[in-house]
């Protein structure tokens, strides 16, 4: 089938929000009065569910604690968390080449919505998207295989027309679950041994190299 929808993961993928992710979970655990991992410690974290992160660098804490370290997570990124990001070299230009390509783009993102959105129009990433899905304040969109489907569902897009791309294993995960055909990028949070175990059909290393696979000019393309 021809490839007529991408379907883009966010952090990581075409932002990195290394700095604002890394200093919000440290103001949660922080506020909590427990112990602050340094930045490179927290890096792992970005990408997969917040509640599973805070569950397991919580330990024992339950569920009340992860939604109260949640809320002080989101509290700062609303103030500053999300500013504290810059867009991979080569992003814009790739998601031009791409929309000129009559494909049709989407963001499907860990992160909620609402955060995502202002980011993209933050960034002025906006207009290259046909709709932007992320999380919900509740759990119930933290699975992303869930999410994507959701997102599938609700665009009316045929799995077999659309690709996702991400740089961790739960975005491929997802996209295996959905039918879905999944280009992993290793410039981002996952490594390529992360993104080759979960199954990704491609592993791309730029932005550049994205645009060049799914605009039909590889030779090993979709």
């Amino acid at each position: 089938m021809p490839t007529r929808n991408l379907i883009f993961d966010l952090d990581g993928t075409l932002t990195d929000p290394a700095d604002g992710i890394t200093r919000c979970y440290q103001y949660a655990l922080r506020s909590l009065g427990r112990p602050v991992p340094p930045r490179g410690e927290l890096l792992k974290f970005i990408g997969p569910p917040i509640r599973q992160n805070f569950a397991a660098s919580l330990g024992a804490g339950g569920p009340e604690l992860v939604e109260r370290a949640v809320s002080l997570y989101r509290e700062r990124f609303a103030r500053v968390g999300l500013y504290e990001n810059e867009v991979y070299p080569g992003v814009g230009e790739m998601l031009e080449r791409l929309r000129g390509s009559n494909l049709r783009l989407y963001v499907a993102t860990s992160k909620m919505t609402r955060f995502a959105v202002r980011v993209l129009e933050h960034f002025r990433l906006a207009e290259f998207f046909a709709a932007v899905h992320g999380a919900t304040p509740d759990a119930s969109l933290d699975d992303k295989s869930l999410l994507l489907a959701r997102l599938l569902e609700e665009e009316r897009l045929i799995a077999s027309e659309s690709v996702m791309i991400g740089d961790r294993d739960h975005d491929i995960i997802a996209a295996r679950r959905n039918a879905v055909r999944a280009v992993g990028v290793a410039y981002g949070y996952g490594s390529r041994e992360e993104l080759e175990a979960a199954g990704a059909d491609f592993i791309c290393d730029s932005p550049a190299e994205i645009a060049e696979l799914l605009r039909g000019q590889n030779p090993q393309t979709f």
